[in-house]
């Protein structure tokens, strides 16, 4: 299978997976999966700090992955690439078979 990618294309793909290449990020997004949360939220789910919290929902949000809201002081994120989603439900998903197979 062949895959001709412009070089915006593949930037935007590379974005994606900066995205999921570090382990906290994925931590954020199995807290924001289901639903919007707050940062705090957040940080009371992940055990997190809210600095580093913020940093990396910055980023997220600059790819394209999660967008935000205010109301009043507070900021909630949530999921908005969906595929990003699939591919975390798929990786649980065959990560369950295997464990139930050892």
């Amino acid at each position: 299978m062949e895959m001709m990618l412009t070089p915006d294309e593949l930037e935007g793909l590379a974005n994606r997976f900066r995205a999921l290449a570090e382990p906290t990020r994925l931590q954020i997004l199995a807290a924001i999966c289901n639903e919007e949360r707050s940062v705090q939220e957040i940080c009371d789910r992940t055990g997190l700090h809210q600095g580093n919290v913020s940093k990396h929902l910055r980023l997220m949000k600059d790819a394209g992955v999660v967008a935000c809201r205010r109301e009043g002081v507070w900021r909630y994120y949530r999921v908005i690439d969906t595929e990003l989603l699939s591919l975390c439900v798929r990786h649980r998903q065959t990560s369950d078979q295997s464990q139930m197979q050892h």
